[in-house]
Protein backbone atom coordinates (compact mmCIF):
# COMPACT_ATOMS: atom_id res chain seq x y z
CA UNK A 1 0.00 0.00 0.00
CA UNK A 2 1.40 3.39 -1.02
CA UNK A 3 1.60 6.53 1.16
CA UNK A 4 -1.37 8.17 -0.61
CA UNK A 5 -3.57 5.12 0.11
CA UNK A 6 -2.45 5.10 3.77
CA UNK A 7 -3.27 8.81 4.08
CA UNK A 8 -6.69 8.26 2.45
CA UNK A 9 -7.45 5.36 4.86
CA UNK A 10 -6.52 7.40 7.96
CA UNK A 11 -8.53 10.43 6.76
CA UNK A 12 -11.51 8.15 6.15
CA UNK A 13 -11.22 6.65 9.65
CA UNK A 14 -10.92 10.12 11.24
CA UNK A 15 -14.05 11.32 9.41
CA UNK A 16 -16.00 8.21 10.52
CA UNK A 17 -14.92 8.44 14.19
CA UNK A 18 -17.23 10.41 16.49
CA UNK A 19 -15.48 13.21 18.35
CA UNK A 20 -15.98 12.87 22.12
CA UNK A 21 -13.99 12.28 25.32
CA UNK A 22 -13.86 8.51 24.74
CA UNK A 23 -12.36 8.80 21.23
CA UNK A 24 -9.92 11.69 21.89
CA UNK A 25 -6.98 9.35 22.53
CA UNK A 26 -7.63 7.22 19.42
CA UNK A 27 -8.04 10.34 17.22
CA UNK A 28 -4.77 11.76 18.61
CA UNK A 29 -2.82 8.67 17.53
CA UNK A 30 -4.47 8.71 14.09
CA UNK A 31 -3.50 12.38 13.62
CA UNK A 32 0.10 11.58 14.61
CA UNK A 33 0.27 8.83 11.96
CA UNK A 34 -1.35 11.13 9.37
CA UNK A 35 1.23 13.88 10.02
CA UNK A 36 4.07 11.33 9.71
CA UNK A 37 2.84 10.06 6.32
CA UNK A 38 2.36 13.62 5.02
CA UNK A 39 5.97 14.46 5.91
CA UNK A 40 7.12 11.33 3.99
CA UNK A 41 4.99 12.37 1.02
CA UNK A 42 6.51 15.87 0.84
CA UNK A 43 10.09 14.69 1.51
CA UNK A 44 10.36 11.36 -0.32
CA UNK A 45 14.14 11.11 0.21
CA UNK A 46 17.27 11.35 -1.95
CA UNK A 47 16.21 8.53 -4.27
CA UNK A 48 13.31 10.54 -5.67
CA UNK A 49 13.83 12.31 -8.98
CA UNK A 50 13.71 16.07 -8.54
CA UNK A 51 11.39 18.00 -10.82
CA UNK A 52 11.72 21.55 -12.05
CA UNK A 53 11.37 23.96 -9.14
CA UNK A 54 10.47 27.64 -8.85
CA UNK A 55 13.78 28.92 -7.42
CA UNK A 56 13.42 32.68 -7.16
CA UNK A 57 16.11 34.59 -5.30
CA UNK A 58 14.72 36.39 -2.27
CA UNK A 59 15.18 40.13 -2.72
CA UNK A 60 13.91 43.32 -1.15
CA UNK A 61 12.82 43.83 2.44
CA UNK A 62 10.00 41.23 2.51
CA UNK A 63 8.38 38.55 0.34
CA UNK A 64 4.64 38.16 -0.36
CA UNK A 65 3.31 35.01 -2.10
CA UNK A 66 0.08 35.16 -4.14
CA UNK A 67 -1.85 31.90 -3.77
CA UNK A 68 -5.20 31.01 -5.26
CA UNK A 69 -7.13 28.81 -7.64
CA UNK A 70 -6.66 29.33 -11.42
CA UNK A 71 -8.22 32.43 -13.04
CA UNK A 72 -8.86 34.50 -9.90
CA UNK A 73 -6.76 37.45 -11.15
CA UNK A 74 -3.30 36.88 -9.61
CA UNK A 75 -1.38 37.80 -12.79
CA UNK A 76 -3.57 40.87 -13.40
CA UNK A 77 -2.90 42.05 -9.83
CA UNK A 78 0.87 41.59 -10.26
CA UNK A 79 0.73 43.66 -13.48
CA UNK A 80 -1.23 46.44 -11.72
CA UNK A 81 0.92 46.65 -8.54
CA UNK A 82 4.37 46.17 -10.10
CA UNK A 83 6.20 46.99 -13.33
CA UNK A 84 6.44 43.26 -14.14
CA UNK A 85 4.43 41.66 -16.94
CA UNK A 86 2.73 38.34 -16.19
CA UNK A 87 0.61 36.76 -18.93
CA UNK A 88 -3.11 37.12 -18.07
CA UNK A 89 -5.80 35.39 -20.15
CA UNK A 90 -9.38 34.16 -19.73
CA UNK A 91 -8.35 30.47 -19.70
CA UNK A 92 -7.05 28.56 -16.65
CA UNK A 93 -3.33 27.86 -15.89
CA UNK A 94 -2.02 30.84 -17.89
CA UNK A 95 0.87 31.18 -15.41
CA UNK A 96 3.04 28.03 -15.40
CA UNK A 97 6.02 29.23 -13.34
CA UNK A 98 6.81 31.70 -10.55
CA UNK A 99 6.95 35.34 -11.69
CA UNK A 100 8.44 37.90 -9.24
CA UNK A 101 7.52 41.57 -9.12
CA UNK A 102 8.43 44.51 -6.84
CA UNK A 103 6.15 46.86 -4.90
CA UNK A 104 7.73 50.11 -3.65
CA UNK A 105 5.91 51.47 -0.62
CA UNK A 106 7.05 53.67 2.34
CA UNK A 107 10.64 53.32 1.19
CA UNK A 108 10.47 49.50 1.28
CA UNK A 109 10.94 47.09 -1.63
CA UNK A 110 8.39 44.28 -1.26
CA UNK A 111 8.81 41.23 -3.50
CA UNK A 112 5.47 39.94 -4.82
CA UNK A 113 5.41 36.42 -6.30
CA UNK A 114 2.76 35.39 -8.82
CA UNK A 115 2.49 31.60 -8.40
CA UNK A 116 0.62 29.16 -10.69
CA UNK A 117 -2.97 28.43 -9.63
CA UNK A 118 -3.25 25.44 -7.31
CA UNK A 119 -5.98 22.82 -7.46
CA UNK A 120 -7.58 20.53 -4.92
CA UNK A 121 -5.04 17.87 -3.98
CA UNK A 122 -2.03 20.23 -4.33
CA UNK A 123 -0.63 18.88 -1.03
CA UNK A 124 -0.32 15.45 -2.71
CA UNK A 125 1.55 17.05 -5.63
CA UNK A 126 -1.31 17.55 -8.11
CA UNK A 127 -0.92 20.40 -10.63
CA UNK A 128 2.62 21.36 -9.55
CA UNK A 129 1.16 21.93 -6.08
CA UNK A 130 4.32 20.93 -4.20
CA UNK A 131 6.51 23.51 -5.96
CA UNK A 132 3.92 26.26 -5.38
CA UNK A 133 3.61 25.41 -1.69
CA UNK A 134 7.41 25.11 -1.27
CA UNK A 135 7.75 28.74 -2.44
CA UNK A 136 4.87 29.81 -0.13
CA UNK A 137 6.85 28.43 2.86
CA UNK A 138 9.61 31.01 2.18
CA UNK A 139 7.21 33.99 2.20
CA UNK A 140 6.83 36.56 5.00
CA UNK A 141 3.15 36.99 4.13
CA UNK A 142 0.73 34.85 2.13
CA UNK A 143 -1.96 36.64 0.15
CA UNK A 144 -4.79 34.20 -0.56
CA UNK A 145 -6.61 35.47 -3.63
CA UNK A 146 -10.27 34.51 -3.96
CA UNK A 147 -13.04 35.05 -6.50
CA UNK A 148 -15.87 37.10 -4.96
CA UNK A 149 -18.35 35.57 -7.43
CA UNK A 150 -17.68 31.98 -6.26
CA UNK A 151 -18.71 30.06 -3.12
CA UNK A 152 -17.12 30.46 0.32
CA UNK A 153 -15.72 26.91 0.20
CA UNK A 154 -12.79 28.08 -1.98
CA UNK A 155 -11.24 29.74 1.10
CA UNK A 156 -11.58 26.57 3.23
CA UNK A 157 -10.13 24.37 0.44
CA UNK A 158 -7.04 26.57 0.07
CA UNK A 159 -6.50 26.72 3.84
CA UNK A 160 -6.79 22.91 4.04
CA UNK A 161 -4.15 22.46 1.30
CA UNK A 162 -1.70 24.78 3.11
CA UNK A 163 -2.50 23.14 6.47
CA UNK A 164 -1.73 19.69 5.01
CA UNK A 165 1.86 20.69 4.17
CA UNK A 166 2.65 22.31 7.50
CA UNK A 167 1.84 25.97 6.84
CA UNK A 168 -0.05 27.43 9.80
CA UNK A 169 -1.87 30.64 8.93
CA UNK A 170 -2.34 33.51 11.41
CA UNK A 171 -1.33 31.44 14.46
CA UNK A 172 1.57 31.57 16.89
CA UNK A 173 4.05 28.78 17.58
CA UNK A 174 2.79 26.75 20.62
CA UNK A 175 4.49 27.70 23.90
CA UNK A 176 6.12 24.29 24.41
CA UNK A 177 9.72 23.39 25.32
CA UNK A 178 10.71 20.16 23.55
CA UNK A 179 14.21 18.68 23.42
CA UNK A 180 15.36 15.21 22.34
CA UNK A 181 17.95 13.71 24.72
CA UNK A 182 20.39 10.79 24.47
CA UNK A 183 19.04 9.01 27.55
CA UNK A 184 16.89 9.22 30.65
CA UNK A 185 13.51 8.41 29.08
CA UNK A 186 10.69 10.91 28.58
CA UNK A 187 10.29 13.73 31.10
CA UNK A 188 6.80 15.33 30.93
CA UNK A 189 5.65 18.47 32.77
CA UNK A 190 2.84 21.01 32.27
CA UNK A 191 2.54 24.43 33.94
CA UNK A 192 -1.21 24.69 33.19
CA UNK A 193 -4.29 22.47 33.07
CA UNK A 194 -4.51 20.49 29.81
CA UNK A 195 -8.03 19.86 28.48
CA UNK A 196 -7.32 17.64 25.44
CA UNK A 197 -3.71 16.45 25.67
CA UNK A 198 -2.72 13.79 28.25
CA UNK A 199 0.64 12.43 29.40
CA UNK A 200 -0.22 8.98 28.00
CA UNK A 201 -1.03 10.52 24.60
CA UNK A 202 2.30 12.42 24.58
CA UNK A 203 4.22 9.16 25.31
CA UNK A 204 2.44 7.28 22.50
CA UNK A 205 2.92 10.08 19.95
CA UNK A 206 6.64 10.29 20.75
CA UNK A 207 7.00 6.50 20.55
CA UNK A 208 5.23 6.55 17.18
CA UNK A 209 8.01 8.89 15.95
CA UNK A 210 10.69 6.59 17.49
CA UNK A 211 11.50 9.15 20.22
CA UNK A 212 12.19 7.42 23.56
CA UNK A 213 14.29 10.08 25.35
CA UNK A 214 13.04 13.64 25.47
CA UNK A 215 12.13 16.56 27.73
CA UNK A 216 8.65 18.05 27.31
CA UNK A 217 7.44 21.18 29.12
CA UNK A 218 4.00 22.49 28.10
CA UNK A 219 3.30 26.12 29.10
CA UNK A 220 -0.17 26.54 27.53
CA UNK A 221 -3.27 24.44 26.89
CA UNK A 222 -2.62 22.96 23.44
CA UNK A 223 -4.33 20.41 21.22
CA UNK A 224 -2.95 17.10 19.89
CA UNK A 225 -2.36 18.71 16.47
CA UNK A 226 -0.31 21.52 18.00
CA UNK A 227 1.84 19.05 19.97
CA UNK A 228 2.50 17.02 16.77
CA UNK A 229 3.58 20.30 15.09
CA UNK A 230 6.10 20.88 17.91
CA UNK A 231 7.49 17.32 17.60
CA UNK A 232 7.88 17.58 13.81
CA UNK A 233 9.55 20.99 14.13
CA UNK A 234 9.15 21.82 10.43
CA UNK A 235 5.96 23.88 10.61
CA UNK A 236 5.89 27.40 9.22
CA UNK A 237 3.80 30.03 11.04
CA UNK A 238 2.97 32.69 8.45
CA UNK A 239 0.60 35.65 8.50
CA UNK A 240 -2.05 35.65 5.75
CA UNK A 241 -4.57 38.08 4.30
CA UNK A 242 -7.60 37.22 2.14
CA UNK A 243 -8.10 39.23 -1.03
CA UNK A 244 -11.47 39.01 -2.80
CA UNK A 245 -11.23 40.06 -6.47
CA UNK A 246 -14.04 40.80 -9.00
CA UNK A 247 -16.25 42.77 -6.55
CA UNK A 248 -17.64 44.68 -9.57
CA UNK A 249 -19.66 41.50 -10.36
CA UNK A 250 -21.50 41.19 -7.00
CA UNK A 251 -24.02 43.27 -5.03
CA UNK A 252 -23.10 46.01 -2.54
CA UNK A 253 -24.60 43.89 0.30
CA UNK A 254 -22.27 40.97 -0.57
CA UNK A 255 -19.28 43.34 -0.74
CA UNK A 256 -20.18 44.77 2.69
CA UNK A 257 -20.41 41.27 4.20
CA UNK A 258 -17.01 40.22 2.78
CA UNK A 259 -15.30 43.50 3.78
CA UNK A 260 -16.32 43.03 7.44
CA UNK A 261 -14.58 39.63 7.62
CA UNK A 262 -11.28 39.82 9.61
CA UNK A 263 -8.02 40.14 7.63
CA UNK A 264 -9.94 40.63 4.37
CA UNK A 265 -9.58 43.12 1.52
CA UNK A 266 -12.19 43.48 -1.26
CA UNK A 267 -11.02 44.81 -4.65
CA UNK A 268 -11.34 44.72 -8.42
CA UNK A 269 -8.25 44.44 -10.65
CA UNK A 270 -10.18 45.29 -13.80
CA UNK A 271 -11.66 48.53 -12.40
CA UNK A 272 -8.70 49.46 -10.11
CA UNK A 273 -10.95 49.47 -7.02
CA UNK A 274 -9.35 49.53 -3.53
CA UNK A 275 -5.77 48.87 -4.79
CA UNK A 276 -4.17 51.49 -2.49
CA UNK A 277 -5.85 49.98 0.58
CA UNK A 278 -4.58 46.53 -0.44
CA UNK A 279 -0.94 47.73 -0.54
CA UNK A 280 -1.46 49.50 2.82
CA UNK A 281 -2.84 46.24 4.31
CA UNK A 282 0.16 44.29 2.98
CA UNK A 283 2.51 46.81 4.65
CA UNK A 284 0.68 46.62 8.00
CA UNK A 285 0.67 42.80 8.06
CA UNK A 286 4.37 42.55 7.19
CA UNK A 287 5.16 44.39 10.47
CA UNK A 288 7.96 46.46 8.96
CA UNK A 289 9.49 49.53 10.62
CA UNK A 290 11.32 52.47 9.06
CA UNK A 291 14.17 54.04 11.02
CA UNK A 292 16.50 56.90 10.04
CA UNK A 293 20.22 57.47 10.60
CA UNK A 294 21.93 60.69 11.66
CA UNK A 295 25.59 61.69 11.67
CA UNK A 296 26.89 63.70 14.64
CA UNK A 297 26.23 67.43 14.19
CA UNK A 298 24.09 66.90 11.05
CA UNK A 299 20.37 66.65 10.27
CA UNK A 300 18.77 63.16 10.05
CA UNK A 301 18.72 61.47 6.62
CA UNK A 302 14.94 61.33 6.07
CA UNK A 303 15.42 60.38 2.41
CA UNK A 304 17.17 57.04 2.89
CA UNK A 305 15.59 55.25 5.84
CA UNK A 306 16.37 51.66 6.84
CA UNK A 307 13.60 49.04 6.66
CA UNK A 308 13.69 46.51 9.53
CA UNK A 309 11.29 44.04 11.18
CA UNK A 310 9.10 44.91 14.18
CA UNK A 311 10.84 43.84 17.41
CA UNK A 312 14.31 44.69 16.05
CA UNK A 313 17.10 46.03 18.27
CA UNK A 314 19.99 48.43 17.69
CA UNK A 315 22.07 45.34 16.81
CA UNK A 316 19.70 44.59 13.88
CA UNK A 317 20.05 48.22 12.74
CA UNK A 318 23.86 47.84 12.83
CA UNK A 319 23.65 44.70 10.66
CA UNK A 320 21.37 46.55 8.21
CA UNK A 321 24.03 49.27 7.79
CA UNK A 322 27.12 46.98 7.72
CA UNK A 323 27.99 43.54 9.16
CA UNK A 324 31.18 44.77 10.87
CA UNK A 325 29.49 47.69 12.68
CA UNK A 326 28.10 45.67 15.64
CA UNK A 327 31.58 44.34 16.55
CA UNK A 328 32.99 47.91 16.84
CA UNK A 329 29.83 49.35 18.49
CA UNK A 330 30.10 51.38 21.73
CA UNK A 331 26.72 53.15 22.04
CA UNK A 332 24.02 54.90 19.98
CA UNK A 333 21.95 58.04 20.52
CA UNK A 334 18.25 57.51 19.82
CA UNK A 335 15.49 60.06 19.20
CA UNK A 336 11.87 58.91 18.90
CA UNK A 337 9.12 56.86 20.55
CA UNK A 338 11.46 54.16 21.88
CA UNK A 339 13.57 56.70 23.81
CA UNK A 340 12.70 57.73 27.39
CA UNK A 341 14.23 61.16 26.70
CA UNK A 342 15.62 62.74 23.51
CA UNK A 343 18.31 61.76 22.82
CA UNK A 344 18.80 58.58 24.89
CA UNK A 345 22.16 56.79 25.03
CA UNK A 346 21.49 53.06 24.41
CA UNK A 347 23.25 49.73 23.86
CA UNK A 348 22.85 46.94 21.29
CA UNK A 349 19.81 45.37 23.02
CA UNK A 350 17.62 48.52 22.85
CA UNK A 351 14.33 47.90 20.97
CA UNK A 352 13.64 50.48 18.26
CA UNK A 353 10.25 51.82 17.18
CA UNK A 354 8.85 53.12 13.90
CA UNK A 355 10.25 56.48 12.67
CA UNK A 356 13.10 56.46 15.26
CA UNK A 357 16.29 58.37 14.47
Amino acid sequence: MGILEKIADIEKEISKTQKNKATEYHLGLLKAKLAKYRVQLLDPGKSAVKGEGFDVMKSGDARVALIGFPSVGKSTLLNKLTNTHSEACAYEFTTLTCIPGKIEYNGANIQLLDLPGIIEGAAQGKGRGRQVIAVARTADLIMIMLDATKSATQKELLEAELEAVGIRLNTQRPNVYFKIKTGGGISFNATCKLTTLTEKMVYHILHDYKIFNAEVLIREDITVDEFIDVVLGNRKYIQAIYCYNKIDSITIEQIDELARTPRTVVMSCEMDLNMEFLVETIWKNLNLLRVYTKKRGEYPDFEGGLIIRAGSTIEHVCHAIHRSLAAEFKYALVWGRSAKHNPQRVGLSHLVDNEDV
